[in-house]
């Protein structure tokens, strides 16, 4: 985020004083990238994975702190609820063998957590909501008690005028709750990839990634259910949006503020520098905290800056596909995709990566002929009728053959995105082998019509044959918490 927060009140003078911060940064921003060599260098991608604590029942166990403490692994951090810890793995070069050093990184990284978890009487679940989650589970002293999340939780309900938030999500099953503040967001954990973008590749890469994330998120899904409901394949898509609104309530006719999580505006035309001046223009800030460097003398001075505010700013804008940078490795641009769930498998979400990184990659060369074939409005519909959907999903694909776009199932789309990807991975010097296995393992989850949304689903009817609810959706995290553990990918787990 930039900076770490100390503060959690702030005053008018505060908000002004951090504004003209970040224009300063702006303009230091736009200096650096003017800069020749600037964000050059090879391709890197890293990862993120935030995930449950759990006690012997499958209950969410509010023990992050006492499990961070635990550890001293340094990839290991709080997140927003007591029952969250997040792990971030080490960048390593896109070329090569990379998902093996992924894979590498989520398994040692795993298993120190369930180490350090055990001494907790806690275990670790992957998964992207919960499924075992009760509104008790929830409220105010689900917090992690951390100035940070006070600071944002408080934030938004200022910005709200306390007005409480309303969900209203529908599937198979419906839910409508009111809510008092952010910590619904906890019930999300999501795995977020990093790809380390040259800056003159930027607004290529960035909507590339755009028109990726639809089709992969369709076979990733694994989140469908919300305190006891079944909803969306992605139920955290929307759950995610409507539990950190700060727009609260508007009057008749007023023109609603944008929403702070969302799919973006429109596509890229110029690079980074126009996605950073957009969260800015568009959002006021939440965490008006300033840092003492001065962007611009260090501009001026030949030195990196730190850009602390914008980074912070930009922490506070949940783009799904979000532009961000990085003073260290001598400054750098990245896309951080945020759109994946955690879980179900290591295997699967390491499969999950490299379908997205090579989609993203393989249609780039494409871009200036895909673009006019697809309205923007049409990339964020594609978006939703994924999370919703899933496998069942049809989206609007750009044709380069009027007319264009059509609509094309999930199912038959897929397997012409597979080379895509394969060939983007290649070109970024992937070795063929890893790719293949990859992508091959992407193939088999689509031709058997299982993801872990569908798992979760399936094992849920066939245990509510004979239990309650509430209890079989405690029988069908034991066996999802077994299926995962074994490494096994989520097509290839039984249904009985």
């Amino acid at each position: 985020m930039g900076l770490l927060i100390h503060q959690e009140a702030f005053g008018p003078g505060d908000a002004e004083a951090f504004s003209v911060r970040l224009s300063e940064c702006l303009e230091a921003l736009r200096l650096l990238l003017g800069r020749p060599g600037f964000g050059e260098g090879p391709a890197t991608v890293g990862a993120e994975l935030e995930l449950f604590l759990v006690d012997a029942r499958g209950q969410p166990l509010p023990l992050n702190r006492e499990v961070l403490a635990r550890t001293v692994d340094p990839r290991v951090t709080l997140e927003m609820d007591r029952f969250n810890l997040e792990t971030n793995l080490r960048p390593c070069a896109l070329a090569g063998r990379p998902f093996a050093a992924l894979r590498s990184e989520f398994e040692d990284t795993l298993a120190e957590v369930r180490r350090a978890a055990a001494t907790q009487g806690a275990r670790v679940a992957v998964i992207g909501i919960l499924p075992t989650l009760r509104e008790e589970d929830l409220g105010r002293t689900a917090l992690t008690a951390q100035p940070r999340y006070r600071a944002l939780s408080a934030a938004i309900r200022q910005r709200r005028a306390d007005v409480p938030f309303h969900v209203a999500i529908h599937g198979a099953d419906s839910l409508a709750l009111t809510w008092d503040d952010v910590t619904l967001e906890g019930a999300n954990t999501s795995l977020q990839y990093h790809l380390r973008v040259r800056p003159a590749d930027f607004a290529r890469a960035y909507n590339a990634a755009q028109l990726a994330t639809a089709p992969v998120l369709a076979v990733a899904g694994n989140s469908p259910l919300f305190l006891g409901r079944r909803l969306w394949d992605e139920t955290r898509v929307a759950l995610f949006r409507q539990a950190t609104d700060d727009r609260g309530a508007r009057e008749s006719g007023d023109i609603p503020p944008h929403a702070r999580v969302s799919f973006g505006h429109g596509w890229a035309r110029e690079g980074a520098y126009e996605l950073f001046c957009e969260a800015v223009a568009l959002y006021p800030p939440l965490l008006p905290v300033l840092a003492e460097e001065s962007p611009l003398e260090c501009v001026a001075t030949e030195c990196l800056p730190r850009l602390a505010e914008l980074r912070l700013h930009q922490g506070t804008v949940w783009s799904w596909n979000r532009a961000i940078y990085d003073p260290l490795c001598g400054g750098h641009l990245r896309i951080e995709m945020r759109a994946l769930p955690a879980g179900p498998s290591v295997a699967d979400m390491v499969a999950n990566g490299a379908f997205l990184l090579g989609l993203t990659l393989g249609l780039m060369e494409r871009m200036e002929a895909l673009l006019p074939a697809l309205p923007f409005s049409q990339a964020r519909s594609n978006f939703f009728r994924a999370a919703r959907s899933g496998l069942d999903a049809v989206l609007m694909w750009p044709s380069e053959v009027a007319p264009s776009p059509r609509p094309e199932s999930v199912a038959a789309l897929v397997p012409r995105l597979l080379p895509v990807a394969r060939r983007g991975l290649l070109l970024a010097g992937v070795d063929a082998e890893e790719a293949d296995a990859q992508l091959d393992l992407v193939a088999e989850r689509l031709a058997r019509g299982m993801t872990g949304a569908r798992w979760q689903r399936r094992v849920l009817a066939e245990l509510e044959a004979r239990l309650p609810r509430d209890e079989a959706l405690a029988a069908m995290l034991e066996r999802y918490l077994e299926q995962a553990n074994s490494g096994a990918p989520v097509h290839t787990w039984p249904l009985e």
